[in-house]
């Protein structure tokens, strides 16, 4: 975003200057000279006596001439741009098909010699497969339940199609040293061919499969002994895609109705054991423990602020869809299984939620925060876009406001501010607040309980047999509950699994713990465990067996706990040495030193997007001076020397800014110099910020063009109680003339204009560098009445090399 400054300000006589009617009269005769060279053509058939059938003729010759040539030069522009963007459009192509991953990023590599691998293993992976079913799966299943006492497997064949993996992902550099993290973009088309009795009537069976997703593969921790590696884990990020072709039986549930439920059932089992935060582990070393591996503590927490929405489409309408109405928006966010719905505001395009939503991260880069906008209706939701954000960048940036297009719809952006958690066991950098938000978070492995009380069931005659317990555990703090898997007939049962809770306030919440049977969901013993407790150990953990009160003798729970306090971090100031460039010379006015206006940084690419801040008023600049300081890629450097201090607002001058296009530059913009026409009191009464544009620039250079796109302004001053008639304004300087202006088209009625248009300069890229662009945002209702129409400006110099090295 590149920030505007308060308009100039003239005390001069309103007029034109003399050289501003020079210029008038200039043009005025280009413009004469035009008409009679295409007059005296007319003039001169009819003094010759000809018939007005030459001049339709020549003209229609005209029209067929040019509009051939707007077709060739339509057709070299787009060989030109497709030769220039080959990536870009490339990628946009690919996007429809189901090609390999590596073909999409850059960054996932071919795997062709895992694939061969697999292929030539497979046979032998069919042989462990049958033997693991016949000899623990099947009699697992027999021992769960009475009806399955007969379950056997008549036939297991797990195909010749091995998975195909279409694509690898290596992380290293986000990471620590002691690990490697894989990404495997795997595709299984199995012709699988299993089939089992369950009674001698009753035949069930699986006859080919379909399974899609992405297996994350952690080799952890790197050792400097045989093998290498203490660990291997596995897990799905996402839910697999799944298709199952069922046989016998149960070929019932590939009907219409069923279909859906059954595979989501299966992907349920998968998602128990596969997908995030289950893991597969597989130590390799004694010295790491199992279920270190399966359940580490999270990486961090997100924190997303959903905001507002703007541009929405409407998808409500009436008169039987003649009239187009609004929409009535709401926004659903989902992280892994974790999965919110905001409030819906009714009859807006442009709604606000400004509500506040919490995740717990296992895995960044990786896991991804998926947001969908929904149109509310008493039948079906109509889909108003989706955008996705991988936590990765979200931890890198530590903190992200910003403006997101949403995809697979016409039109829409929706708001939100994004915060990254790090964890932390220092008890100093606890912060509780009153507004609802986490301050800490309590991460609980279940391990097992024992010795619990058995089940005593009074049958006919005075018979009493006992039972062992089909138990759950029940976590709550406050509103936040959570259970576990139901473990059937044991009193020591093992449950093995991980919950995570959000925490409030740690000196008042407990921890609730509750063992319960299953059927009967009645008590089985209980415990408390106040949080503060944990504030008081070493590393804020307790890991022990617990007595349960309310249940037998020698009841016991072994869990651990951990606390973490949640502390939002700042980006640590990189030291960049800013390259010596030649600074633009200031023209020698008695005017202060204006304040700079932070740049964020701009990496180098074929295309910027400069975002810069702008002052608040015309009238603070001694408190802007303090107020901001300059800053080059996250490092702080000194201001400039001050000059004198300009005794009114109305002798400012608006000064070019340092390159916007340089990596390391600092944009300032600074006030005009105007003798024409005031501003209207609004302007010049108001206090506060004018607005942000958004701009891209880059240069073509088969076609030697300067390229501007004006993407969208936000947050602009208002000229009326509706908004602003709104469009931009653009010079390439010195250029200044009607024929060398470019113009958007006009937005009405609103303070986020969004344009999208682009522009073109002929220029060559040597020239460009010497050029500066001025842009201006201006109010079109201003045209009547003897006042600027100027909401603000901001003139980029284009001089620094580096970003042209980066076309």
């Amino acid at each position: 975003m590149v920030g505007f400054d308060k308009p100039s300000i003239s005390t001069g006589n309103p007029g034109l200057s003399a050289k501003d009617v020079n210029q008038l009269i200039m043009e005025f005769l280009m413009f004469m000279m035009r008409a009679i060279v295409l007059c005296y053509p007319v003039y001169l058939t009819g003094s010759l006596g000809l018939s007005i059938s030459w001049i339709l003729l020549s003209m229609l010759m005209w029209t067929m001439w040019k509009n051939n040539r707007r077709w060739k030069d339509r057709r070299i522009d787009t060989a030109i741009d497709f030769l220039e963007n080959e990536k870009d459009v490339i990628s946009t192509e690919l996007k429809a098909m189901n090609m390999p991953a590596w073909i999409h990023f850059a960054d996932v590599e071919k795997a062709a010699w895992i694939n061969k691998i697999l292929q030539q293993a497979w046979p032998f992976f069919g042989m462990y497969m049958e033997k693991l079913l016949i000899e623990n799966i099947q009699p697992s299943v027999r021992s769960s339940s009475p009806h399955l006492k007969t379950f056997t497997f008549t036939k297991v064949h797990m195909g010749q199609k091995a998975p195909t993996i279409t694509g690898v992902r290596v992380y290293t550099h986000e990471l620590e040293t002691r690990e490697v993290i894989l990404d495997l973009n795997i595709t299984y088309e199995a012709d699988v061919d299993i089939d089992a009795d369950v009674k001698p009537a009753i035949k069930v069976g699986v006859k080919g499969l379909q399974l899609q997703g992405m297996l994350r593969v952690i080799l952890e921790p790197l050792i400097g002994q045989a093998p290498l590696v203490g660990g291997v884990t596995m897990f799905f990020i996402r839910r697999p895609a799944l298709q199952v072709n069922w046989t016998g039986m149960t070929n019932l549930l590939d009907g219409p109705g069923l279909s859906h439920l059954s595979e989501s059932a299966i992907v349920d089992v998968i998602a128990s054991l596969m997908v995030l935060p289950n893991r597969m582990c597989f130590p390799l070393i004694d010295q790491v423990k199992v279920d270190q591996m399966k359940f580490p503590l999270p990486r961090g927490v997100v924190r997303v602020h959903v905001l507002e929405a703007r541009d929405l489409v409407a998808k409500d309408t009436y008169m039987m869809g003649l009239v187009k109405g609004k929409s009535d928006p709401y926004t659903v966010l989902r992280v892994g299984n974790k999965q919110f719905k905001t409030k819906t505001i009714k009859e807006t395009l442009n709604p606000r939620w400004n509500e506040v939503y919490e995740f717990v991260i296992h895995e960044a880069p990786g896991q991804e925060l998926e947001v969908k906008l929904y149109d509310e209706d008493t039948d079906a939701d109509d889909f108003l876009g989706r955008f996705s954000l991988d936590c990765g960048d979200v931890k890198k940036d530590r903190e992200m406001d910003e403006w997101f297009t949403l995809e697979d719809i016409e039109t829409g952006q929706i708001h939100m501010k994004l915060q990254w958690f790090s964890l932390h066991t220092n008890p100093a950098l606890l912060q509780e607040t009153s507004d609802g938000l986490a301050c800490a978070m309590l991460a609980v492995y279940l391990d097992n309980a024992s010795n619990l009380p058995v089940s005593i069931h009074v049958q006919l005659k005075d018979c009493q047999r006992t039972n062992d317990p089909n138990s759950y555990v029940e976590f709550s703090i406050d509103q936040q509950s959570q259970k576990s898997k139901v473990v059937f007939a044991s009193k020591d049962p093992t449950y093995d699994e991980c919950f995570t809770f959000f925490v409030h306030s740690v000196n008042n919440q407990v921890l609730n713990v509750e063992v319960k049977e299953h059927e009967k969901k009645s008590s089985l013993g209980k415990l408390t465990l106040p949080l503060v407790r944990l504030l008081n150990v070493s590393d804020m953990t307790m890991d022990q067996r617990f007595l349960l009160e309310r249940s037998g003798a020698n009841s016991q729970i072994k869990m651990k706990a951990v606390l973490r306090i949640l502390t939002l971090e700042k980006l640590e100031p990189k030291v960049v040495t800013p390259p010596v460039a030649t600074q633009t010379p200031v023209p020698a006015q008695p005017v202060q030193g204006i304040p700079k206006v932070p740049v964020s940084s701009v990496p180098l690419s074929r295309t910027q997007t400069v975002p810069v801040p702008m002052p608040s008023s015309v009238s603070s600049y001694n408190e802007l001076q303090a107020e901001y300081t300059p800053y080059r890629r996250s490092t702080f450097v000194g201001t400039e020397p001050l000059r004198s201090t300009p005794s009114t607002p109305s002798q400012m001058r608006r000064y070019d800014s340092h390159s916007l296009l340089s990596e390391n530059s600092i944009a300032s913009s600074r006030f005009d110099l105007t003798d024409n026409a005031t501003y209207p009191e609004a302007i010049l009464n108001h206090q506060g910020s004018f607005g942000q544009i958004q701009l891209t620039l880059r240069y073509a250079t088969l076609r030697k063009r300067l390229i501007v796109i004006v993407s969208s302004c936000r947050d602009l001053f208002s000229c009326s109680e509706r908004g602003s008639d709104t469009y931009v304004r653009m010079y390439l300087l010195p250029d200044q003339t009607w024929k060398h202006r470019k113009r958007t088209s006009v937005k009405k009625k609103t303070v986020n204009p969004v344009f999208n248009e682009t522009f073109e300069f002929a220029v060559s890229m040597e020239e460009a560098r010497t050029r500066k662009l001025d842009v201006a945002v201006k109010n079109n209702k201003m045209l009547h009445k003897r006042e600027r129409k100027e909401i603000g400006m901001v003139r980029l110099q284009m001089w620094s090399a580096k970003i042209f090295c980066g076309f």
